[in-house]
């Protein structure tokens, strides 16, 4: 407990620090980028901690039938929402574990969640964790920018990829650097947009990466699942792909 409370101090501290960084006009931009990525991360980890210390066992005693993960502001009616920021349920970084007993989950639902997550090791750590709290024939229903979609219409002419700009990047700060076809295809491999609002994509998935990462965690069966707007977010549909892995 003691090492656990002076660790806890310690990134606290290390947050401070970071704070009056940024704060100096004398620190550079790189450095500054590199600053606020560890200071969110540090965030997280506050929201995280708090909730270990909640149930050290790593486990909820709770056995909800179905649960969202990282679904922000998108609630979805009978659905326990587990995120690592709020507004959430149970503030939880899932990159560390779900925090659910073994085969109890019926449906797990998530969208536009997994490219957010480091590959492989935090992405293939929450397939398996999948894989272990949902019940016999329970199904893990995922949503991410497909890769295919954009890969698929390169070159394409300025009209169509000004629309695409416009669905992605509306009300991005960023917009006026956002012209191009290929800047499209950089959002889905490495939306980096230096924005607090928005968190990076760190891998590309396409129907075949999503089936491939799902069977080798040990699901039965990895399928196109049709697009339901009572679950999903209906502004995530265009330009999405979305499965379910059956276990």
């Amino acid at each position: 407990m003691n090492n656990h409370i002076a660790n806890s101090t310690s990134i606290d501290r290390l947050g401070e620090q970071i704070a009056a960084l940024l704060a100096d006009p004398a620190t550079t931009h790189g450095l500054a980028r590199t600053l606020r990525a560890t200071a969110k991360e540090i965030e997280l980890s506050r929201h995280h901690r708090a909730s270990q210390r909640a149930f050290p066992s790593g486990r909820i005693e709770a056995a909800p039938k179905h649960i969202q993960v990282g679904g922000g502001a998108h609630r979805i009616d009978g659905f326990f929402n587990i995120d690592a920021a709020p507004p959430a349920d149970l503030l939880w970084d899932v990159r560390e574990g779900l925090p659910l007993q073994d085969n109890t989950v019926e449906v797990l639902f998530s969208e536009h969640f997994l490219e957010h997550i480091d590959y492989p090791m935090s992405a293939k750590h929450y397939a398996c964790e999948a894989h272990r709290v949902l019940t016999p024939g329970g199904q893990l229903i995922t949503g991410v920018p497909d890769a295919a979609h954009v890969l698929s219409r390169y070159p394409t002419g300025p009209e169509q990829a000004e629309e695409m700009v416009d669905r992605w990047y509306a009300k991005r700060t960023c917009r006026q650097d956002i012209n191009t076809y290929l800047d499209l295809i950089n959002y889905v491999f490495r939306d980096q947009d230096d924005d607090p609002a928005y968190t990076p994509h760190l891998w590309a998935y396409d129907l075949d990466k999503l089936r491939q990462l799902f069977t080798e965690a040990g699901f039965k069966t990895v399928e196109p699942w049709a697009f339901d707007p009572t679950m999903a977010n209906a502004k995530r549909e265009w330009a999405s792909v979305y499965v379910v892995a059956t276990r």
